[in-house]
């Protein structure tokens, strides 16, 4: 079977290369699921769980970005990005009670809360999947 050849950037460069048999990945208009040789394509993507069927399933944590796929090359450009394994847990509970905090703040800006909500609680769920 043919493989996609992925490749994800983050802001502070290469995150990592690899090669996966399919991509699932959350964009602003639902789920993706993406096999060799599929069509070209470009989505947006949301903060998110997104799974890579590498050697062995793999999950990580989006915190949003950009895909990219055509002639079986995957380029993910996202703000940032975290494999399960590598979740601190403690510290995403931490970062969730933060933004709940700014949240109740009316004084806060109540956009970067959400958006930490959001991230901190993907943080979490992508831990426990």
């Amino acid at each position: 079977m043919s493989k996609i050849k992925v490749k994800i950037l983050t802001p502070l460069g290469l995150y990592k290369e690899t090669e996966a048999s399919i991509i699932n990945v959350v964009s602003e208009d639902g789920q993706r699921g993406i096999l060799p040789n599929h069509m070209p394509i470009v989505v947006i993507l949301t903060i998110s769980k997104m799974e890579l069927e590498e050697e062995k399933r793999e999950i990580y944590a989006v915190a949003g970005g950009m895909l990219y796929f055509k002639d079986n090359e995957c380029t993910i450009l996202c703000n940032a990005i975290e494999n399960k394994s590598d979740i601190d847990l403690d510290r995403a509970y931490k970062a969730k009670e933060r933004a709940e905090g700014h949240l109740k703040d009316p004084n806060s800006d109540l956009k970067r809360a959400e958006l930490a909500l959001k991230r901190a609680m993907n943080r979490i769920s992508t831990y426990q999947a």
